[in-house]
C-alpha cells in the first residue's frame, strides 16, 4: 500500500473540479494507493521514469510521481479541461 500525498497546487485544482469528476478521481486515488505503476509514462521517451500520468473520468488527467522506497505517490497536478 502506498501513501498518497497531494501537492498544494493539485489540492486547488481538485477543489475546482466539477462534481462529475469527483467520483472518478476518488477511484483513481484508490488505484494509486494500490497500483501506482498502472499509469502511463509522463515522458514517452523515458518510459522507466517514476513520473506518470493516469486518465480518470471522461476528461481528467492526473500527473504524479511514484516514490517506491518511501511507498508514496506524490500527486503533482490534476487537469479537467
Amino acid at each position: 500500500m502506498y501513501t498518497l500525498i497531494i501537492d498544494p497546487v493539485a489540492e486547488e485544482q481538485i477543489a475546482a473540479l466539477p462534481g462529475e469528476a469527483l467520483r472518478p478521481l476518488a477511484e483513481l486515488f484508490t488505484l494509486l494507493e494500490t497500483a501506482p505503476w498502472s499509469g502511463e509514462p509522463y515522458n514517452p521517451a523515458n518510459p522507466r521514469s517514476s513520473m506518470l500520468t493516469h486518465a480518470f473520468g471522461e476528461r481528467g488527467l492526473a500527473t504524479y510521481v511514484v516514490q517506491d522506497h518511501q511507498r508514496e505517490v506524490y500527486l503533482a497536478r490534476v487537469e479537467w479541461p
